[in-house]
C-alpha cells in the first residue's frame, strides 16, 4: 500500500524533485489532495490540514470511533520506538487494554505490525544462569502506520488539538520545526525497505523490514530466495555518509551475528569520496534520486482515493 501511496503521490506532485517529494509525502501521503509545490510547507501545512483540523478530525474518528484510548496508543505509537509496551506505557494503557485498541486499530486499516526477528536467548550449556536484563527482556512487535498522513497527524497534530480548535498554530508549528526532519526518516527508512525489493527482481527478497533487539536497531535487514542475506542503513540527513556508517554497521551485524552477504546504504544526500570508491556488488549506495525507478511503471490501480476533500 505504501508503494502506491508515494508512486501516486509523486506523479501527481513531483515530477523532478525526489528530495521534495519524500519530505512532502511524510506529510500528506494518503490524503488523497492536490498540493501546490511551489508553496512554502508550512503553509501547505495551514493550508490543508490546520485549517481543515475539525473536518479532518471527524474523518479519522470514524476511523478510530472517537475513542479517547485508541487516540492515546496512536500518538504514542507516532512519537515513541513503536515497541508495543513502551506505546502501552506511554498512553497508560494495560496490555490487556492496549492489545483490545490494537487489534481494533488493524482491523479499521490505520495500522499494521511489523514482527520482530530477534530470537529467544538461549543458554550455552544447561545450568547457564542468564543475566536479570536478559531475562526481563520481552520480545516485541512494532505498528506501523498505513499511511504516513496519519501518523503526522498523531506526531504534530493531535498534541496541540485545543490550541488549533482555538485558532491558535504557534505550538504545532514549532514542534514542526524541531522535528520533523526526524520524523521524515522513518518513512525514508519504509521506502527504502521496499525499494530494496524493486531492486531485487532476479533473486527475491522473501522476507524485509527493521531488525531490533535489546541493544541493536538496524534499519534493513532482508533475506532472498536464494539464501543471501541484506543488511542496510538509511540515513535522511543534509550531508554525505561517510565510511563511519559502514564501519558502524558492520559493528552492529558483529554483535548481532548477522552475517551479511550484501550492504545497502540509503542516504538522503549520497556519499563521500572515499565510501563511494568502495562501491560493489557487495556494498550497494543508493541516493535520494535513485527512487525515480519507485515510480516507474504506474497503473490505475496504483491511485489512492484518499479522504474526502470538506
Amino acid at each position: 500500500m505504501l508503494l502506491q501511496q508515494f508512486r501516486s503521490f509523486y506523479v501527481r506532485h513531483f515530477p523532478n524533485d525526489m528530495e521534495h517529494a519524500i519530505d512532502m509525502f511524510s506529510i500528506f501521503g494518503g490524503l488523497g489532495w492536490e498540493i501546490d509545490i511551489d508553496e512554502p510547507v508550512e503553509e501547505l501545512l495551514i493550508k490543508h490540514i490546520l485549517d481543515n483540523y475539525g473536518h479532518l478530525y471527524n474523518e479519522i474518528s470514524l476511523l478510530t470511533l472517537g475513542d479517547t484510548h485508541y487516540h492515546k496508543l496512536l500518538s504514542a505509537l507516532a512519537i515513541s520506538d513503536r515497541r508495543l509496551p513502551s506505546a502501552f506505557k506511554r498512553a497508560h494503557l494495560s496490555s490487556a487494554k492496549g492489545g483490545m485498541a490494537i487489534n481494533y486499530l488493524e482491523k479499521s486499516g490505520i495500522l499494521e505490525i511489523e514482527t520482530s526477528r530477534e530470537e529467544a536467548p538461549s543458554k550455552e550449556y544447561p545450568k547457564q544462569k542468564l543475566k536479570r536484563e536478559v531475562l526481563r527482556h520481552r520480545i516485541s512487535p512494532k505498528m506501523r502506520f498505513t499511511a504516513p498522513f496519519l501518523r503526522f497527524w498523531f506526531y504534530f497534530v493531535a498534541p496541540h488539538a485545543h490550541q488549533i480548535e482555538e485558532g491558535n498554530y504557534d505550538g504545532v508549528l514549532q514542534r514542526f520545526t524541531e522535528r520533523y526532519h526526524s520524523y521524515t526518516s522513518l518513512v525514508f527508512e519504509e521506502l527504502s525497505n521496499l525499494f530494496l525489493i524493486h531492486l531485487n527482481q532476479k533473486d527475491i527478497i522473501i522476507d524485509y523490514g527493521s531488525y531490533w533487539d535489546r541493544q541493536v536497531e538496524i534499519d534493513i535487514l532482508a533475506h532472498t530466495y536464494n539464501g543471501r542475506t541484506i543488511v542496510g542503513e538509511c540515513k535522511w540527513t543534509n550531508h554525505k555518509i561517510n565510511k563511519k556508517e559502514l564501519t558502524k554497521l558492520l559493528e552492529k551485524c558483529e554483535r548481532t551475528d548477522i552475517k551479511a552477504d550484501v550492504i545497502a546504504l540509503f542516504s538522503k544526500r549520497g556519499f563521500s569520496n572515499e565510501l563511494l570508491s568502495l562501491k560493489n556488488e557487495q556494498l550497494q549506495l543508493y541516493s535520494a534520486d535513485d527512487f525515480e525507478r519507485l515510480v516507474s511503471n504506474l497503473t490505475q490501480d496504483d491511485l489512492i482515493k484518499g479522504f474526502s476533500r470538506p
